[in-house]
């Protein structure tokens, strides 16, 4: 599909034969009022601000990719894990990006610095939106009250075009 007939609409894809490039996770440790997040050091949205994960090996249960991200970006094990729904993204390159959320209660270790992230803990009233994606704010304060959180997206590179968040 070319540039030209990548939707720039939510409503322009069929969302139940869409079929994305690569399957990913984002794992969110929130405990006493703080949230660890990391600053991406290369990949897709280097330079940001969001939570660790990554995209999932063959055969691996989004879940297990999950905890296995966060380990190998910040050698912590995270404790507690639940998923809080999926994130879907379409960009009008043609790139498109299955991303399932998770939420931790806590972590065993010490967030480290690797070479893919350095980690940060925020208060959850003080996480850096300007930083992330701009579809952040519009679902991680409902993950941090625990919902399930459903979103579609469409992105012209770092640009928000279209989005919609279901919340349950």
């Amino acid at each position: 599909m070319g540039t030209s007939q990548v939707p720039r609409r939510v409503a322009e894809i069929d969302w139940d034969t869409w079929d994305p490039a690569d399957l990913a996770t984002l794992l969110f440790v929130v405990r006493g009022g703080e949230i660890l997040l990391i600053r991406k050091k290369r990949g897709l949205g280097a330079g940001k601000i969001n939570g660790p994960g990554g995209r999932l090996e063959d055969g691996e249960a989004p879940a297990d990719a999950a905890v296995r991200e966060v380990e190998e970006e910040l050698l912590v094990t995270p404790t507690g894990v639940v998923e809080h729904g999926e994130l879907l993204f379409q960009f009008v390159d043609g790139y498109a990006l299955r991303v399932w959320i998770f939420r931790a209660e806590d972590c065993l270790g010490t967030p480290e610095e690797t070479d893919e992230a350095v980690p940060h803990w925020f208060r959850v009233d003080e996480i850096p939106y300007d930083e992330m994606w701009a579809d952040d704010r519009l679902w991680l304060p409902h993950l941090l009250k625990r919902r399930r959180i459903y979103g579609r997206f469409i992105f012209d590179g770092d640009a928000m075009l279209d989005q919609v968040v279901d919340v349950r």
